[in-house]
């Protein structure tokens, strides 16, 4: 709080104070009081005025100081009304006593909210869980049929796979640190699970991958890596060009190490590029081609964000696209 501010906020207070010391000035000058007598007057109710509202201005703002700074030390907000210090006046105890009933309330509903994302997350962890033993079982199935058939059937079920996973990811999302371990992984290792992962749906597409100078060690969680370049590996299948190919090449940056995914699809128009990893973005070509939910590249830059990589994205319509991963050294990650 400055002192321009209070002085605001007391500006009727301090108009009122004056205008009374003006009519106590004209009924004593009209009463015969002694013209030298009134400036001695108005000196001392001028020191008085001054002294009693600059007490209150530094005594306000040491307050709203200490306020602040109990504030600014709370990991949770919305505890602030049960961590300060006991009110000073009868305004502010009442003040504080209504906050401090509206603060609880809100915790209680911050709890239930909790509490209900909680078991949402819980119940579609257990629901992706069950849904993969009749998958399975429908994939065991499919062997059974023809050549086309098996083949159309095939390209189904990997799709069904491909939202279920998603669904996964985006419930355990909310929360990664639970369901995560840093460690030192090579690259091409975290590669190849993303790519056996997909296999059936770059095979289907006559999608070939290439992979160069991939022998490197990053430090990181390996199954959140391999969903991200998953999900790469998916846009680059339904965005394909006439002759696809998916190359992944490394580039080690000092203590850090950058893993480029580089296709020759169709590419992204410029003027959406900024928008491909807003959630539930589509673009021009998902809302052509159908099947996108614009969830995919959200899942991954909110999961890079958390894994602390540097994800870029850039394109050429009709030429392809490159996204660019930039693993952080070990030493510079906060949440080992």
């Amino acid at each position: 709080m400055t002192l321009r501010e209070f002085l605001s906020d007391r500006l009727k207070r301090i108009a009122l104070q004056v205008i009374c010391a003006g009519l106590a000035t004209l009924f004593l000058f009209a009463t015969g009081t002694q013209p030298g007598v009134l400036v001695i007057l108005l000196i001392v109710f001028l020191l008085v005025f001054l002294t009693v509202n600059m007490f209150d201005f530094f005594q306000q703002r040491a307050r709203l100081l200490e306020l602040k700074s109990i504030l600014d030390g709370l990991d949770r907000k919305y505890l602030f009304t049960e961590c300060v210090p006991q009110p000073k006046g009868l305004f502010e105890r009442r003040l504080f006593d209504l906050t401090r009933l509206a603060g609880r309330d809100m915790t209680g509903a911050v709890s239930d909210a909790k509490a209900s994302q909680r078991e949402y997350r819980e119940y579609v962890e257990r629901w992706v869980h069950e849904i993969k033993a009749p998958l399975t079982a429908a994939r065991l199935i499919c062997r059974e049929l023809d050549g086309d058939t098996r083949r159309k059937l095939t390209s189904e079920l990997s799709q069904i796979e491909a939202h279920v996973e998603r669904a996964l990811f985006y419930a355990r999302a909310e929360n990664p640190e639970q369901d995560c371990l840093f460690r030192q992984i090579e690259l091409e290792k975290i590669a190849a699970q993303a790519i056996e992962n997909h296999r059936s749906l770059l095979i289907q597409n006559g999608i070939r991958v290439e992979m160069e100078n991939m022998n490197c060690a990053v430090y990181t969680d390996e199954k959140w890596a391999v969903f991200i370049l998953g999900q790469l590996l998916q846009n680059a299948a339904r965005y394909r060009g006439a002759e696809p190919v998916i190359t992944l090449f490394a580039r080690p940056l000092g203590r850090q190490t950058r893993l480029i995914v580089h296709d020759n699809g169709i590419g992204i128009p410029a003027h959406e590029l900024p928008r491909v990893f807003e959630r539930g973005f589509t673009g021009s070509n998902g809302r052509m081609r159908g099947g996108s939910t614009g969830i995919g590249l959200y899942l991954c830059r909110k999961l890079a964000v958390f894994l602390e990589l540097e994800l870029r994205m850039d394109s050429q319509e009709g030429v392809g696209t490159t996204v660019t991963l930039t693993f952080p050294a070990k030493e510079n990650l906060t949440r080992v």
